[in-house]
This record gives C-alpha cells, sequence and structure tokens, in this order.
C-alpha cells in the first residue's frame, strides 16, 4: 500500500477545513476512505491529489508545471484584454471627436451600439 493521510492531512492538501473535506467524502466529491475497521479513516493519497475537486476555490497544490503554465498565459491574456478594451475605448472618443456615427464605430470596434453610448456617458 502506498502513502495514507488522515482527513486532516486530505484537507490540508485542498486547502479545505477537515470538515468541508468530510462534506466533500460525503457527497461523493471526494474519494472514499480505505476499506477497514479502525477508529481512524484513511484515504490513499494518490487519490485525493488525482480527484478533481469540486468548487471554484480548488487548490492549485497539485497542478503541474505545465497547468502552471497555461494559468500564466491565461493571466497574460487577460491583461492583453483589458489593455485592447482600454484602447478601444480611446479610439472610441476619438472617432466621436471626429464625427464618426456611433453604429459604424461600434461595428468596427465589435461592440455593440449600447456598449458605446455607455462608455461614452451617453444615454
Amino acid at each position: 500500500m502506498g502513502e495514507v493521510w488522515t482527513s486532516a492531512q486530505c484537507a490540508e492538501a485542498w486547502g479545505v477545513k477537515p470538515g468541508t473535506w468530510l462534506g466533500y467524502v460525503s457527497r461523493g466529491q471526494a474519494p472514499q476512505p480505505l476499506p477497514g475497521d479502525g477508529p481512524r479513516r484513511l484515504w490513499d493519497a494518490d487519490d485525493v491529489r488525482g480527484f478533481p475537486r469540486p468548487g471554484a476555490g480548488r487548490s492549485r497544490a497539485g497542478a503541474t508545471p505545465e497547468a502552471e503554465a497555461l494559468l500564466g498565459e491565461m493571466a497574460d491574456v487577460a491583461t492583453r484584454i483589458d489593455e485592447l478594451r482600454a484602447r478601444q475605448r480611446t479610439l472610441l472618443a476619438e472617432g466621436r471627436e471626429q464625427g464618426l456615427e456611433i453604429r459604424a464605430m461600434a461595428r468596427a470596434l465589435g461592440i455593440s451600439p449600447q456598449t458605446a453610448y455607455g462608455w461614452l456617458g451617453e444615454r
């Protein structure tokens, strides 16, 4: 048998409190304990590491280097999107100053006319 963990160790590995861990187990959202008649329930550590944790707050403790790199790339894309969105707003304001029509600018920017009006602070 490989490495075994207590419920407290499983909870720590998932970044949750022991009560949360046991709630996951009772709902089938975590691996079941190993069979045994003893007073303490134990889990196979590899099963716990490999089981997909439910919820948005899932721990990255077991993330592979590839997964970490993917998360980094996602963060970079989010930053670039924010920069592009800011540029869209700037272009929209410049277009408004030059007398361009809202509908034409919205179409060129790939946004709705309602969004364009909102960004310009108009109703």
